[in-house]
């Protein structure tokens, strides 16, 4: 997992993806292979990120936030998102359950640690957002996101001020490099 300043562009954050793969790996950047593709209308120009190492599909994820990308590399389906809390706290989003909103306690941090996961949860289905953030529960207490009736273990971390950041790996171990 690593946290960075965003690139000047989306060329630059993906040149920034595969130095993160070749790192992890411990291959050269020539032998990554990294792009984009929609699940559902095979575009390329937005959709889940991808990489490969020769012909060996490598897990990734990436996520933006003003100010801060974090692009996370592991040897099993995950996904990552990186949100301002301030942000989060002040946007008017009807993503929550009503368990949720009694477990915040009207805690912004909290409400944005559970949107952070949620959008980790579904970016690690693959789906993303095309699936209601309501369909996942979480539980920031017991560090776990229930969907589609599976307990899926989650990361929760405030590496700076008004940063949260949110894995889901199914509790592999998580290393953020900044």
């Amino acid at each position: 997992m690593t946290l960075r300043t965003p690139g000047r562009d989306r060329a630059t954050d993906r040149e920034a993806l595969v130095a993160a793969v070749a790192s992890a790996t411990g291959v050269g950047t020539d032998a990554v292979r990294a792009g984009r593709v929609c699940p559902h209308c095979s575009a390329t120009d937005h959709g889940r990120p991808w990489a490969t190492v020769g012909d060996v599909p490598v897990e990734v994820s990436l996520s933006r936030a003003p100010g801060v990308v974090a692009l996370a590399v592991g040897p099993s389906s995950l996904g990552v998102d990186v949100e301002r809390v301030s942000r989060v706290a002040a946007a008017p989003l009807d993503a929550f359950t009503v368990r949720e909103r009694a477990r915040a306690r009207g805690d912004g941090t909290r409400l944005a640690a559970m949107w952070a996961v949620k959008e980790a949860v579904l970016k690690r289905d693959g789906r993303g957002l095309r699936v209601d953030p309501c369909a996942v529960e979480v539980d920031l207490d017991r560090a776990v996101a229930v969907f589609e009736g599976t307990e899926h273990p989650v990361i929760v971390l405030f590496p700076a001020a008004d940063t949260v950041l949110a894995v889901a790996a199914d509790g592999i171990t998580v290393t953020v490099a900044a």
